[in-house]
């Protein structure tokens, strides 16, 4: 059984905003690592417990389609699953929408799991074994 992807609320700050009264492209990227911190917190250990065991998950590659602009004060609705979990590869898929389900964002991000040394670290089991109900099913 696949579980919904997880659900993190972001309120658009005026300092995320250009003088367009949108979003910065850039800026998108901090809403997909706050939302992914919230994740990890929720699903336990947090990135900070990792670390503490010496395990991090630097971000490698990243896509973004933007579909709608985010504006300043608006409640956005930022989903997070797994996509991948597979010997030292962790990525994710991201969509990011308004009020009324209006889309803003669809994103994935590639992780390597490494140690502090930076040297590629297998997937730690218990993390696998957590995330696995996220992943979407397989087609066969």
């Amino acid at each position: 059984m696949v579980v919904a992807p997880f659900c993190h609320m972001h309120r658009v700050t005026y300092a995320e905003c250009t003088v367009g009264n949108h979003i910065y492209y850039a800026r998108y990227l901090d809403l997909l690592e706050e939302a992914r911190g919230a994740f990890f917190r929720k699903l336990g250990p947090s990135f900070a417990e990792w670390q503490q065991r010496g395990i991090i998950f630097p971000v490698v590659e990243c896509h973004l389609r933007y579909k709608s602009p985010a504006r300043y004060d608006e409640l956005l609705t930022l989903e997070i699953w797994p996509t991948v979990l597979k010997r030292v590869r962790l990525n994710f898929g991201y969509r990011v929408t308004a009020a009324a389900g209006r889309l803003i964002l669809d994103a994935e991000t590639w992780h390597a799991c490494s140690g502090l040394d930076e040297r590629p670290k297998r997937l730690p089991e218990e993390l696998v074994d957590r995330l696995s109900a996220w992943l979407p099913p397989v087609a066969t």
